[in-house]
């Protein structure tokens, strides 16, 4: 006989929320984790297509840059505020399917630019497109899995990331000399258009279909027209977030900004690892992409899974904090064979290195989302994922590979000094990352059982 999840993670139902059965619940993150693979490919095929952009476009490095930060990180994560109270009140499932239909669209209408001001537009509605997602994803996984089962779920939507930038790497060591080519070719309807562009439209129509199959999850949260006072609850107004915030500061600072530093190392590799394996060990721009594309999707994806695993495990034996005890272990892993892999002798031994790194790398991402939605009260879950995800997304998409790009520059002054620069800033990263998640352990233990008192006290009195 199948029994239906609590609504909560809290393994209470909570007033104004359905019972959902097992099936229907990874049912939802089954959509939502192949929407993450949908978004993450559109996110990323652009930087593997910097040379021929340059060439048709004529634009420099600093011009392709800003379409690959700005125009995306930006946006993405400013938007993701108004979208984190829009989840809160709102139909989270077609929030997702507008979002994946949008960040497709403008995916496909990167296709057809004409120069480089409508490249940069098109780039912003991806990022506007997309920032539906985590918000919403964060928030229905969070109400449809009781807390012990909710870092496997988490980890599970979390391997999207994986296998999208998997996907997208290794595209690299197969679609960029195919389409590197002067000229144009005729797309019906369309026109002409670079050769380069045909790959915007190959990664953008299945976001369509994901838009599709998002109507199809079920909305655990009754989502009602009426403001009556008993109506309330997933209504959280933005003030009362932020003071929900303040109160909390130590618990979502330390969340925030420590998990920024280990995603910050992750950027910081994924920009510049094939460039490393190239200018250090002499891969070719083939070898290197596909070396890149088949660990993070193969290992990305069990090492997230591995991280939401532990984090269920030693949730199940008391430990409120085990979240970020398995984003403590990702960033001593990190610390160490990040630390190392840039410094030896081989590419071979290099290599190898990287079966670890891209495993432990992996490893706190499910357990980061859990934290995230364990730290806020239901009804203000997606614009507390949002704001978390605004500092994120800010600091590791800028600061992660401009770090490395600037200690090769400015301190080092040697391009062939990047193996030096991707290992200092993985060993200072990452050092932060486990001072701050340490620093914030008491305070966030502290968050969630007073978080889990009030629940108690809601569903004692709702009796």
């Amino acid at each position: 006989m199948t029994t239906p999840l609590r609504s909560e993670s809290t393994d209470r139902p909570s007033a104004g929320t359905r019972l959902v059965t097992p099936a229907q619940a990874w049912y939802a993150v089954a959509i939502l984790t192949l929407a993450n693979v949908s978004g993450f490919v559109d996110r990323q095929i652009l930087n593997l297509l910097v040379r021929p952009i340059k060439r048709d476009l004529h634009v420099t490095d600093t011009d392709v840059s800003l379409l690959m930060g700005l125009s995306f990180v930006v946006f993405y994560s400013l938007l993701g505020l108004p979208i984190g109270r829009w989840v809160d009140r709102g139909h989270r499932p077609r929030i997702v399917a507008l979002g994946a239909a949008v960040w497709s669209v403008m995916t496909m209408l990167t296709g057809t630019a004409r120069s480089y001001a409508h490249l940069f537009i098109a780039r912003i509605g991806v990022g506007a497109g997309e920032a539906t997602l985590g918000p919403a994803a964060v928030s229905i996984i969070a109400e449809q899995f009781p807390r012990k089962r909710l870092g496997v779920a988490m980890s599970t939507y979390m391997m999207g990331t994986f296998l999208g930038s998997g996907v997208a790497y290794a595209l690299s060591a197969f679609v960029v000399g195919r389409v590197d080519k002067p000229g144009l070719v005729h797309v019906p309807i369309v026109g002409d258009v670079f050769p380069w562009q045909l790959v915007f439209f190959y990664v953008g129509l299945p976001g369509l279909l994901v838009a599709l199959l998002a109507l199809t999850i079920r909305e655990p949260r009754v989502v009602r027209a009426s403001a009556e006072p008993d109506q309330m609850e997933a209504k959280a107004p933005f003030a009362e977030v932020m003071r929900y915030l303040r109160a909390n500061a130590r618990t979502v600072g330390a969340l925030s900004f420590g998990f920024a530093c280990s995603a910050s190392v992750n950027y910081g590799v994924g920009a510049w690892l094939a460039s490393f394996l190239i200018r250090t060990h002499g891969f070719t721009e083939s070898q290197a992409g596909l070396l890149q594309g088949v660990l993070t999707a193969t290992l990305g994806p069990l090492g997230v899974i591995l991280g939401g695993r532990l984090t269920d495990a030693l949730s199940k034996r008391g430990q409120v904090d085990a979240s970020l005890r398995v984003g403590m272990l990702g960033g001593l892993g990190m610390l160490l064979f990040a630390g190392l892999y840039p410094l030896v002798p081989t590419g071979t031994l290099a290599a190898a290195l990287l079966i670890p790194v891209n495993i432990f790398a992996a490893m706190p991402w499910g357990a980061a989302n859990a934290a995230i939605a364990e730290a806020m009260p239901p009804r203000m879950r997606g614009q507390g994922s949002a704001i978390y995800q605004l500092v994120v997304n800010l600091l590791s998409g800028v600061l992660g590979p401009t770090a490395v790009a600037l200690l090769t520059d400015q301190v080092f002054r040697d391009p062939l000094a990047l193996r030096y620069s991707l290992s200092l800033s993985a060993v200072v990263g990452m050092t932060l990352a486990i001072g701050l998640l340490a620093w914030g352990r008491p305070a966030f233990r502290a968050t969630v059982q007073r978080l889990r008192d009030e629940g108690a006290d809601e569903t004692a009195g709702a009796r």
